[in-house]
């Protein structure tokens, strides 16, 4: 009978299998000082940590080398994992005390491009857990240590909020100022910080639940080139447990405003419209011939003929051709003296009644060009005062020309 038996177990073990291995020592969870024993109840997730050893002081240590580690809930579901050789092991003992949201990736982000440390929460309602380590990253039965330990109950995150609307900010002072308008359907991106994938699927007037954090949310530009951010394109919002912000995005549309240009007050329609009144409002001017002459016309005739012959070689003559367009619009009329129109050069010049964004009203861009040239009559290539003169020219030469007036509401849009 005894024969029997022990065929029997001989005959068992030879066939292919694996044999469990008895390790020594023993593992258990501590505190960040590494000197608690047999804890196993810890606030958070944070507070706990993994050391390893004899299981009695004078008894065998862990044998020598790396091991991996899992945390699981106690009916063996996987909620985080660490990389191989994540503890080590010396003479016996674990190298230093480890911290499982350190050394662990939550199983939930395992195999997704943007892995997250620590460990999932256990469905368990008691909040117990289980950490394992093995030498054998496939954790085979005999080449295991484990230890069970408990979380209290987190705080629960409250969700928080986060919206963005849209404003058109038709004084261009970057401020939503009361009367102006909401522009609904603007695209936004909002992209969770530090490194998440921006979602650009949102049009005003958003509001989003979150989860509490930062986010970073970027206006659209549209096809239309006529629009003008009057905000930063980009803002974030940090928003903590029950909070609500929101981002507003300004804006306005460039277009017409009534602008004549040199061609029109030099043709026979500008002709007639031309009188005295205007006579003594140009030779009122500081305006400038070639040479840096003044001009003082007498008659329409020899207005008519030097605005036709106006260049750039004297930048002073070409900014007064501009400026003489544009009284002249504004006397008759045809331009309001107060509209805005959109001079990016001017951002910096401390020009005045230009403000930060680089707006600036009909009324102060004449003033600023007729006091330029009352100071620089001549001002050719290489004069220190001509890139001044060429700006305001531009700005006038493109309010002449209806390209550069901030509209009165939203322009059409897409994006």
């Amino acid at each position: 009978m005894r024969k029997a038996v022990f065929l029997a177990i001989f005959v068992f073990c030879i066939l292919p299998c694996t044999v469990a291995l008895a390790y020594s020592g023993a593992i258990l969870t501590t505190n960040a000082d590494c000197n608690g024993v047999n804890l196993n109840l810890y606030n958070t997730k944070d507070d706990v940590y993994l050391d390893g050893g004899p299981a009695h002081p004078g008894a065998a240590g862990l044998p020598d080398g790396s091991y991996c580690v899992k945390v699981v809930e106690p009916n063996g579901t996987l909620l985080g994992m660490s990389a191989a050789g994540a503890v080590h092991v010396t003479d016996g003992i674990f190298d230093q005390c480890y911290q499982l949201m350190a050394i662990c990736v939550t199983a939930s982000s395992l195999g997704t491009d943007t892995p997250v440390a620590g460990f999932d929460t256990t469905s368990n309602p008691g909040g117990e857990y289980k950490v394992i380590v093995s030498p054998d990253c496939n954790f085979a039965n005999g080449t295991t240590k484990e230890d069970n330990f408990k979380v209290r109950s987190e705080p629960s995150q409250e969700s928080a909020g986060i919206g963005a609307d849209k404003f058109y900010d038709a004084n261009a002072n970057g401020v939503w100022d009361e009367g102006e308008v909401e522009i609904p359907g603007w695209k936004i991106c909002i992209q969770e910080l530090p490194a998440g994938t921006p979602d650009c699927n949102h049009v005003t007037p958003i509001y989003i639940s979150v989860t509490p954090g930062s986010y970073l949310l970027t206006e659209g530009t549209p096809v239309e080139g006529n629009w003008i951010h009057t905000t930063p394109v980009s803002k974030t919002l940090t928003v903590g447990d029950g909070e609500e912000k929101e981002a507003d995005f300004g804006n306005v549309c460039l277009g017409p405003g009534g602008g004549l240009t040199l061609g029109f007050w030099s043709n026979k329609n500008g002709g007639v419209l031309f009188n005295t009144s205007d006579l003594a409002l140009m030779v009122n001017l500081n305006l400038r011939n070639a040479d840096g002459t003044a001009f003082d016309p007498s008659k329409y005739n020899a207005f008519r003929t030097w605005i036709l012959s106006a260049t750039a070689t004297n930048m002073a003559y070409m900014l007064s051709a501009q400026l003489a367009a544009m009284e002249l619009n504004v006397a008759h009329g045809k331009v309001s003296g107060t509209a805005l129109v959109y001079a990016p050069c001017l951002i910096g010049t401390e020009t005045a009644g230009a403000n930060a964004l680089g707006f600036i009203s009909v009324n102060d861009l004449m003033s600023a060009a007729n006091t330029s040239l009352g100071f620089y009559s001549y001002t050719p290539s290489g004069d220190p005062n001509r890139a001044y003169q060429e700006c305001l020219k531009t700005t006038l030469d493109s309010a002449n020309n209806n390209l550069n007036f901030v509209q009165g509401s939203p322009c059409p849009f897409s994006f």
